[in-house]
C-alpha cells in the first residue's frame, strides 16, 4: 500500500542538519504513513553516506552535480508514491507532529491543495518566513525608496512580507515557502513541480502563483511547525545576489516584458539606496557588494535551456523506501472558512 505523505529533502553540505532534522522527524511518532526521499545535490561533506548510514530506510538519490533546488526536488516527487509531497528544509527540525498535523487539516480542507506551517525562531517565536505576498509592482516600489525596511511593520508599505498576518489561526495565503510546504503530489505533477529556471529562491512562489491558476488556494496551518536552525537573518553576500536573481527569474518569466523591465529597475534601485547609505555610513558593507555584482543578478539564472542535464549517480539502496508507523486517529481539525 503506498503512503500518505511522501516527505522530499535536498541535500547540500548539510550532513549532521538533515540527519538530525530526519531523527528528529522519526521521533514525532505520527500516526501517518510516510516516506522520505532525500536528493543529495553532489555533497562533498559525505551527506548522502551519512544519511544512509543513520537511517537505512530512507532512499537516498544522489546527483552527479549541483542542480539547484526545485529541480533536485522534482526528481524527488517524481520517485514519490505518497498522495501529498511534504518539503522541508534540512535546516529545520519538527516541532510535535508536523505530518499528522498537515494531513488531518488537509483531508479536512482539500480544497486548498497547497498547505504551509510556521517556521520559528528557537525561543518558539515566528520568524516570519514560511508565507508572503506575490511580487507587485508596488512592492518593488517600497524596497526602491527604502519604505520598506523603514516601516517594517507597515501591511501597506511592507506588503511582501505580509506583516500583521494572524499567523495562530488557518489564514489563506498568496504564496508559501518551500521550506516547509505540503502539496497534492496530482497537482504538484499537473504543474509540471518547480520551474527549473530557478536554481534557487522564488521557485515557491512561482509554484503558488501557477497552483493558484488552476484553481489551488494556499493556506497557512498554524498547528504545522518546525523549529528553522537556519532561518536567521544572514547577511551572506552570496545568498543575497541568490535571492535577487530568483527575484529577477521572477519577473521575466511571469510578467510582461515592459513591466518586467520596470520591477529590475526598481530593483537596482532599491540595492542602489542601500549600497549608498552602507558608503555613507560604514554599515552593511555587504550591500556594496551586492551592487557590484548587479549585472548578475539582474540577468536573473539561465533559462533552462542553458542548463545541464539532471544526471543521478546509479546507485540506488535496495531497502524499501517506506518509513511508516501504524497509523492512529487523528484529532479533528476544524474546516476553514470558504474564501
Amino acid at each position: 500500500m503506498n503512503p500518505t505523505v511522501s516527505v522530499v529533502m535536498v541535500s547540500y553540505q548539510t550532513r549532521d542538519l538533515i540527519v538530525r532534522a530526519l531523527t528528529g522527524l522519526r521521533a514525532t511518532g505520527t500516526g501517518v504513513d510516510y516516506e522520505v526521499i532525500v536528493v543529495d545535490n553532489a555533497s562533498a561533506d559525505g551527506s548522502a553516506d551519512a544519511i544512509a548510514a543513520a537511517l537505512p530506510d530512507v532512499r537516498v538519490v544522489r546527483l552527479a552535480h549541483n542542480v539547484g533546488f526545485g529541480r533536485a526536488v522534482n526528481v524527488g516527487a517524481e520517485l514519490a508514491r505518497g498522495d501529498y509531497v511534504l518539503l522541508m528544509n534540512p535546516d529545520t527540525e519538527p516541532v510535535g507532529d508536523v505530518i499528522g498535523e498537515f494531513v488531518a487539516f488537509a483531508r479536512a480542507n482539500p480544497a486548498h491543495r497547497v498547505y504551509t506551517g510556521r517556521t520559528l525562531h528557537q525561543d518558539g517565536t515566528d520568524d516570519g518566513r514560511s508565507v508572503f505576498a506575490l511580487p507587485s509592482l508596488w512592492g518593488y516600489f517600497c524596497f526602491a525608496t527604502g519604505l520598506s525596511t523603514i516601516l517594517r511593520r507597515s501591511r501597506l508599505l511592507n506588503p511582501e512580507e505580509l506583516p500583521g498576518l494572524d499567523r495562530t489561526r488557518p489564514t489563506p495565503v498568496p504564496a508559501a515557502s518551500g521550506c516547509l510546504l505540503l502539496i497534492d503530489r496530482a497537482l504538484f505533477a499537473e504543474l509540471g513541480g518547480f520551474a527549473p529556471d530557478y536554481f534557487m529562491y522564488s521557485e515557491d512562489i512561482d509554484l503558488c502563483h501557477r497552483a493558484t491558476g488552476l484553481g489551488a488556494a494556499p493556506v497557512l496551518v498554524p498547528t504545522a511547525q518546525v523549529l528553522h536552525v537556519g532561518g536567521a537573518s544572514s547577511t551572506s553576500v552570496g545568498k543575497r545576489v541568490m535571492v535577487l536573481r530568483g527575484k529577477t527569474t521572477y519577473v521575466r518569466l511571469r510578467w510582461s516584458a515592459s513591466r518586467a523591465a520596470v520591477g529590475r529597475a526598481l530593483l537596482a534601485g532599491g540595492i542602489a539606496v542601500r549600497a549608498a547609505g552602507a558608503r555613507l555610513t560604514g554599515r552593511a558593507g555587504y550591500w556594496r557588494e551586492v551592487w557590484a555584482q548587479r549585472a548578475t543578478w539582474l540577468a536573473g539564472w539561465p533559462p533552462v535551456a542553458e542548463l545541464p542535464p539532471v544526471v543521478p549517480v546509479p546507485l540506488t539502496p535496495s531497502v524499501p523506501p517506506t518509513s511508516s508507523v501504524p497509523a492512529t486517529p487523528s484529532p479533528a481539525t476544524p474546516s476553514l472558512p470558504p474564501i
